[in-house]
């Protein structure tokens, strides 16, 4: 498996011939976004920062698109999402409202299991208090990609708190780049005790394997954005 970050929350998953898209920006996102042909694609959120289907369309590869909770199975991927909540539009909504934020925005987080590993996709996830049908739901979690560091998103605080909770082998930050601030990755590493060992030890890309997590707990990689 080859594990690529491309800023926001844009992460691209390939292990052979398939790949998973996960959150890529659209046209209307002032982030800057990669074009691929994908089979899955996950948007976690529908805002433009996250909902750029057309990203991970290429040629004759069109993917098969998950925008909110169930259960899927996809050449042989399976694929669950559920339901959570996101303040990541209210509050942008607010500003442009000079209103009080409004009702929180539907945010699915995804896991899926593929070659032996279970990863797990929180999105724009704004709280660390998950219901307790959901933490049941994403128990034994290898790689767990956790959103950092803006409005509307978890601050390094929750989001160590609920790294914590989760208990996963691998945490892959995003969130922080071209949205957040590496300010905010910077105290999470603190506050996680990985701010010494991920000095200098900053990923363009991870190729991973089931047996590469033997022995992990809560380990922290950080992956170079790729735009």
């Amino acid at each position: 498996m080859i594990i690529t970050y491309l800023g926001g929350e844009f992460v691209k998953v390939q292990f052979g011939d398939i790949v998973l898209a996960f959150n890529p920006p659209s046209r209307d996102s002032t982030l800057k976004t990669a074009r691929f042909g994908a089979d899955i694609a996950c948007i976690s959120l529908n805002h433009r920062d996250f909902n750029g289907v057309d990203a991970v369309t290429h040629g004759e590869k069109k993917p098969f698109v998950i925008s909110g909770p169930g259960a899927y199975e996809i050449k042989g991927i399976i694929v669950r999402g559920f339901g959570a909540e996101s303040n990541y539009g209210t509050v942008e909504r607010a500003k442009n409202t000079n209103v009080g934020p409004a009702q929180k925005d539907l945010n699915t987080v995804y896991s899926a299991a593929l070659e032996g590993m279970k990863l797990c996709f929180l999105g724009a996830l704004s709280s660390p208090e998950l219901p307790a049908e959901l933490k049941e739901e994403l128990d034994g979690i290898d790689v767990l990609f956790l959103p950092i560091g803006s409005e509307g998103v978890l601050t390094p605080s929750a989001a160590n708190k609920l790294a914590i909770a989760l208990e996963p082998r691998l945490i892959i930050p995003i969130h922080f780049s071209g949205l957040g601030d590496k300010n905010a990755l910077k105290q999470f590493l603190k506050e996680s005790g990985e701010e010494a060992t991920s000095a200098g030890r900053w990923l363009d890309k991870l190729t991973l394997k089931k047996k590469d997590l033997d022995g992990k707990e809560g380990e922290v990689a950080v992956l170079n954005p790729q735009n």
